[in-house]
Order: structure tokens, then sequence, then C-alpha cells
């Protein structure tokens, strides 16, 4: 159907007000679209589950909820795995916290005060002296915290109330992803539809090998990090090494909890430094092999990036959008690579590449338009 010069401007206008109006609406909304965000991840990432089971003639809502019962149940396993863990640690610092004030007052201050001629002590009257004379600033300042702590309470009560909307919402958008993913291919036009569904199709491939490669990068970290603090010694070391692991998947949040960990362990438990240096060594390397070797290898080899173009999503991401963008830098990067090969093809396929080819190819000759018959040639 043809449609007048006018009327496609008009149409392209309104697709850019609409486009501008949902923007508008989802800035607008954001508090309460983070539960529904969340479930739409998990949904993605649980569909294929749903699916074999519907292949195996189970009725779509009950293989939705079976789905969603063992997500949750996993999320519970990990955290009564992790939690303990985290637990156990901070009891086992709070039980040392003696020997630790001992430890910096016996061993560090006095090698401290060597070396800086300095001559820096703990004294336990001193802090309470200090207490005593600060006390009326100390508690205006918790005067002026308090209503602080009171506005952030309602955010703590979202958050809340967020988590226990997760489950509902992942059912229904488990129960109902087909219908929706017919619904969005339905709108999109008829003479694009075989490239948006190669499109689509290439992307879900490649998020689907992002999220498998990552769950094989938790699990390498973790052993890493696990068995280099059981070989130095480290009580616990295995515990924190995988915690460090499980946490990889936020950039650096894993490596920093763990080595926070295992440095009070290390000090609390070493008295010398080789075992806190062995400590710090081991995160080190883990650290080297993760962000250079590990992940690049892993996860870039299955998205189809380079080692270098990985770390330069990393940092680029992280450039742009801070520690946000750093948690999207690998599937955005995933992302922008089949776009990337799509719109490669369409050029190479383009009048634009093609003519350029064939007139490059052509070798100008000079033509000659032969006299009329009846005409004496003027070269003549």
């Amino acid at each position: 159907m043809y449609l007048p010069q006018k009327n496609t401007v008009w149409l392209k206008l309104s697709v850019l007000a609409v486009l501008i109006f949902i923007v508008w609406l989802v800035v607008l909304l954001k508090p309460i679209l983070t539960p529904f965000i969340a479930a739409a991840v998990l949904a993605y990432m649980l569909n294929p589950l749903v699916e074999r089971l519907c292949r195996r003639r189970v009725r779509r809502p009950i293989a939705a909820m079976a789905v969603m019962l063992f997500a949750l149940l996993l999320i519970v396993v990990l955290l009564i795995m992790i939690i303990p863990m985290l637990i156990a640690q901070f009891q086992n610092m709070l039980e040392k916290l003696p020997q630790f004030v001992l430890w910096i007052n016996d061993i560090a201050l006095p090698r401290l005060n060597a070396f800086f001629g300095t001559a820096y002590t703990l004294d336990t009257s001193a802090f309470a002296q200090l207490w005593e004379e600060n006390s009326s600033v100390i508690k205006t300042a918790l005067g002026k915290l308090m209503p602080t702590l009171a506005k952030q309470s309602g955010n703590v009560l979202a958050v809340l109330i967020n988590l226990m909307l997760l489950p509902f919402l992942l059912y229904y958008f488990l129960l109902d992803w087909n219908r929706w993913a017919q619904g969005v291919k339905r709108l999109i036009p008829r003479r694009f539809i075989t490239t948006a569904e190669r499109i689509m199709y290439e992307l879900d491939q490649v998020l689907s090998e992002f999220l498998r490669g990552q769950l094989m990068v938790m699990l390498v970290v973790g052993a890493i990090y696990g068995l280099g603090l059981s070989l130095v010694g480290l009580d616990n070391g295995f515990a924190i090494g995988m915690v460090a692991g499980i946490l990889v998947f936020i950039p650096y949040l894993g490596s920093f909890t763990g080595l926070l960990l295992a440095t009070v362990a290390a000090i609390l438990q070493f008295n010398a430094w080789s075992g806190l240096l062995m400590v710090w060594g081991v995160f080190a390397v883990g650290q080297f092999l993760e962000s250079f070797i590990i992940t690049p290898r892993i996860i870039g080899e299955r998205i189809g990036l380079s080692p270098l173009a990985v770390i330069f999503a990393l940092m680029a991401f992280g450039q742009l959008m801070g520690f946000v963008g750093m948690l999207l830098a690998l599937p955005m990067a995933a992302i922008c690579v089949v776009l990337f090969r799509e719109g490669m093809e369409a050029y190479f396929a383009s009048n634009l590449y093609r003519d350029n080819q064939e007139n490059s190819c052509k070798i100008p000759t000079a033509q000659h338009t032969p006299p009329a018959p009846n005409q004496p040639d003027q070269a003549a």
C-alpha cells in the first residue's frame, strides 16, 4: 500500500511521540516497576523449563507453578548456605575481638611507630573520656539522624512489599509468557517480521549462552578462592571463597566481600604478616584470573566477544552507567554484537556498498561518436 509523503512524515512523528511518552511513563513509574522488571528477567531465564514441562504434557499453570516454586526453593537454599557462613564468620570475629585489639596494640602499632617515628597506643580510658567530652555532640547528631532513618523506613517497607510481590509476578509472567510474546510479534510490521524473528532468535541464543557462562564463572572463581584460602591454612577459607564466587556476578563485589572477610579472619588467626600476605595473594591471583582470563574466555567466547572486547565493555559501561552499567555490561555488549552483525549484513547488501564495489571494478573507456553518413568529419 502506497502512502503519500505527507502521511509518512506524520506516521513517523506519531511513532516518535509514542516512544517519548513510553520513556516518560517508565521514568515516572520507576519505583513500582522494579519487581515487574525483576520478575520478567527471571521469567525469561526460567521459561525454557516451563516449555520443557509443557512438552511432557504438563498443563501450563501447573508447570509455571512448579518452576516458580523450584526457583524460590533454590534461592532459599542459597541463602541458607550463605547466611550461616557469614553469621558464623562474624561470630568468630566478635569472639576474637579482644585478641584483635591486643594484636593492634602489641604488634601492629609498635611496628608502625618504629617505622614512622610515632608513639600511638590504644587506651580504653581515653575512649571513655572522649565519649564524655563529645556525648552532647553525638546525641545531637543522632537526633538529626533519626528523622532521616524514619524517612528511609518507607523505602525499607517498599523493598519488603516488592519481595512479597515477586513470587506472584513471576508466576503470572511464566503463565502468560507465550501469549505476550505472540502479542509483541503481532505488532511488528509484516515486511520486517522475518528479520525481526531472526534477530530475536540470535539475541535469545546469545543471552542464554551468557547466563550459562556466568554460572560457570561463579563456580570456577568460587573454587579458586576456596581452594586457595584452604591451602594457605585459613579457617573457614573454603566457605569464604565460595561466598566470594557466588557474588562474582556483581563485578568486584564478590572479590571485595571475600577479601574483607578473609582479611579479618587472617588477622585474628595468624600472628605474622606472612599469613595475611598469602591471603591477599590468593585474592590478587583470583581477581586477575577472573578479570582477564576466566570471564573473557568463558563468557566472551560464548557470546562472540574477544577477551579485549569483554574488558572494554566492562570499563565502558561502568564509566557510562556506573555500578548498574557494570552489571549490564556483558549482556548489553552481547546485544550490541548481534545488532552490529545485522547492521553489517544490511550494509554489505545495500546499494551503497555494492554500487561502489561495482563502479570500482569498471575501467572507464573513451566514447567516440561516429560522424553522420553524409557529413564530412570535422577533423578531416
